[in-house]
């Protein structure tokens, strides 16, 4: 490729990928080759719902020479005239795209894995965003489209993304310098050299012949006979000569999921009301598959026990330091923001004092006294650890607490409808089954799903008289998801109910 023409580049990268340390090193690449470089930045916004945007001139300093001018260079990427994109996250390519970053004189380069935006997370169903039309958009907008999981690849050598995205770039040959040009600057900068190095490899192979490096995945690491705890094993034995091998898989995470949140002896409840339903099943299973998910989800309900254990576990920081790529001898600082509310202190007290405490005005308020406002704990020092381990240590307390009482009536109340409904329209019990997935978290959006599953569950009569029940459920549930405030889920509930009048209505004028 020729370089006596300028090149513009646009940067597309999250917090915490390293975006400017990739600017800088791409500006360096310039300046080391004879160009004049220059680079600017525009921040996006916090929480994952925009990327920062990074933008780079270079020219070639030897035509500046001979035409004795400084280039005036641009301090924001011009619609239709960017060389090269570089996306850290295939919805930052679909970003440049819609910017219109991305033309048919344009080399983007993405990275295929996603990060899902607070707008996908907070959903009340599957708010994900498919990524199979940004590809296609890609396909047809860029002049040259190069995509691989370069995350994946920085996960495989233990760098950052930055690092394998500049290797992507020297694979693509959008630039005109040299591979050992792009490596020189690495090695400049002296900072986890050889890291960076490894993930700059894993880019340029990755877009050169395609073959990314991956992590195993879970089905590969994972050997639950040979590692499971003493007390477990007996459960696992029972799982695979008691149940069809078809339903193995969910009820093996379910069952997991449940010892987890508490002990064995609670797997072993699991493993007792599952097959209550499996009694039940037909020879596709599907039935038992379904209930064996939302059971464990449901039993493994969330309450303050549940989030201590998870913000004191070892892995959280080890995680913690592995996505900051901190250094042995480096500190890392965790703080928690923590805000419970009364109705969360007395998930774990005795029904009876919870239930007083709920009713009373008075007790509401001197409770909240005690409870304050929201704070934050230092969980990486011992004034923030200690408190929130002592909490997780309180398990043994649930079976004896409001919470366990209330959820363990809702769960046998669930099943009850299942199984009645099982003996008449299978598919129409997987779909009751299913309604589960609308109760999740755990304050207002728990008491929402609760209503909204109440809701429905109340007219599981009318809707077995329907001509599909399973569907007319799937609908109503849907509805459910579709908004925070349930008018969708009210405005079919009174669909519902004047097509069950209307129908009653004409069968009343035959009759």
């Amino acid at each position: 490729m020729s370089d006596d023409r300028p090149f513009k580049i646009a940067i597309q990268a999250l917090g915490g990928q390293g975006g400017g340390v990739l600017s800088g090193w791409i500006v360096k690449l310039g300046e080391r080759s004879g160009y004049i470089a220059q680079s600017t930045s525009v921040p996006g916004v916090a929480q994952r719902t925009g990327a920062t945007i990074y933008y780079i001139e270079l020219f070639p300093r030897r035509l500046a020479e001979e035409q004795r001018k400084e280039p005036v260079l641009a301090l924001m990427p011009v619609p239709g005239d960017v060389d090269i994109v570089l996306a850290s996250e295939i919805m930052e390519a679909g970003r440049a795209i819609d910017r219109g970053f991305v033309t048919g004189n344009t080399t983007l380069i993405a990275s295929s894995h996603r990060v899902y935006a607070i707008g996908e997370k907070i959903g009340m169903g599957d708010a994900r965003i498919s990524p199979d039309s940004v590809h296609a958009a890609a396909e047809k907008a860029a002049g040259r489209f190069l995509s691989a999981d370069m995350e994946a690849c920085a996960a495989a050598t233990d760098s950052i993304i930055s690092s394998v995205l500049f290797g992507a770039l020297a694979g693509s040959d959008a630039l005109p310098m040299p591979r050992d040009e792009f490596e020189a600057v690495i090695r400049e900068q002296g900072r986890a050299v050889e890291r960076n190095l490894a993930g700059f490899a894993a880019g340029f192979d990755a877009v050169r012949s395609g073959a990314v490096e991956t992590l195993p995945t879970a089905e590969e690491t994972e050997a639950p006979e040979s590692t499971a705890a003493p007390a477990v094993r007996p459960l696992l034995t029972r799982l695979e000569t008691e149940f069809p091998e078809v339903t193995h898989h969910m009820a093996f995470e379910g069952l997991k999921r449940v010892v987890d949140h508490q002990d064995p002896r609670y797997g072993t409840l699991y493993l007792d009301r599952l097959k209550t339903v499996l009694a039940l099943d037909d020879d596709d299973y599907q039935l038992t598959t379904t209930v064996a998910k939302h059971l464990a989800l449901w039993m493994a309900y969330d309450d303050i026990v549940r989030v201590a254990d998870l913000k004191t576990r070892a892995t959280r920081f080890s995680r913690f330091r592995r996505d900051v790529v901190a250094a042995p001898d480096q500190i890392v600082h965790v703080s928690e923001y923590m805000h419970p509310r009364i109705e969360e202190i007395c998930d774990l007290l005795p029904p009876g004092i919870a239930k007083w405490i709920l009713g009373s005005k008075a007790a509401r308020r001197i409770t909240g006294v005690f409870l304050g406002k929201g704070r934050r704990l230092p969980t990486t020092k011992l004034r923030g650890f200690i408190p929130l381990y002592i909490v997780a240590s309180l398990k043994f307390l649930r079976r004896s607490s409001y919470k366990y009482q209330e959820e363990t009536a809702r769960i046998e109340n669930w099943l009850d409808l299942i199984r009645e409904a099982a003996g008449r329209d299978r598919a129409f019990a997987t779909e009751i089954a299913a309604l589960q997935r609308l109760i999740k978290g755990y304050g207002d959006t728990h008491a929402r799903g609760l209503r909204n599953f109440a809701a429905i569950t109340a007219v599981l009569d009318t809707l077995e008289r329907q001509p599909d029940p399973a569907d007319a459920t799937r609908r109503l549930h849907n509805a459910a998801l579709a908004d925070e405030n349930g008018v969708a889920l009210n405005a079919a509930l009174v669909r519902l109910e004047k097509g069950e009048q209307d129908s009653s209505g004409a069968e009343a004028a035959r009759a």
